[in-house]
């Protein structure tokens, strides 16, 4: 069975934003574009029954659409880093779906999440890549932000065994009700990059 994960999608005036970052950065492993993402739960290696109550459970979700805007760039991992993020307005909408999320999959039986939710975009994975290179490559990019957009849906994608950073599938689609629209912002957001590829 694939690894599992909630995610929202990045909408394709934001993604060709972000991969306007790539390069530059000695031994960075770059994401390709249409695998970005948001991720609001790891799941991991269900079986069928799991998943399929999983798909049930989210499906049952009644929440807003609501408005995010990617903001500021940085590393995990402070004295070796290995991987490269795009920041994430903080949305309260993003973190109480996110919580819902967490507690369907608690009631199901999954272990909680370890991790706080930190939201975040994965640009690029390092192996061996020096600090030094890191931190001009932060130096000259911190006031990266996107303009804002509509999350309309999150999804829920698949991952094949392998170092990370796809290729993902996107297994369902769980829409988000539409609220009236905000003066100039599209009340629909984007079709994500994905689905034109």
């Amino acid at each position: 069975m694939p690894r599992l994960f909630t995610a929202l999608e990045i909408p394709r005036h934001a993604a060709l934003s972000l991969s306007l970052l790539r390069g530059g950065l000695p031994g960075a492993r770059w994401i390709d574009v249409e695998n970005y993402h948001i991720t609001l739960r790891f799941i991991g290696d269900v079986d069928g029954r799991t998943a399929d109550e999983i798909v049930d459970r989210l499906d049952r979700i009644e929440r807003p659409e609501f408005r995010l805007e990617l903001t500021g760039i940085g590393s995990f991992g402070s004295k070796k880093p290995h991987s490269i993020w795009a920041g994430v307005s903080p949305a309260p909408e993003m973190f109480a779906l996110q919580g819902e999320i967490e507690r369907i999959c608690q009631r199901i039986g999954l272990p909680p999440d370890p991790r706080k939710f930190s939201p975040h975009v994965t640009l690029a994975r390092m192996k061996n890549t020096r600090l030094d290179d890191v931190v001009q490559y932060l130096s000259g990019r911190g006031n990266f932000h996107t303009g804002p957009f509509i999350v309309p849906r999150f999804v829920l994608l698949s991952s094949r065994d392998s170092v990370g950073g796809g290729p993902y599938l996107t297994e369902e689609v769980f829409p988000l009700h539409e609220t009236a629209p905000t003066f100039g912002l599209s009340s629909r957001a984007e079709e994500p990059l994905k689905s034109m590829v």
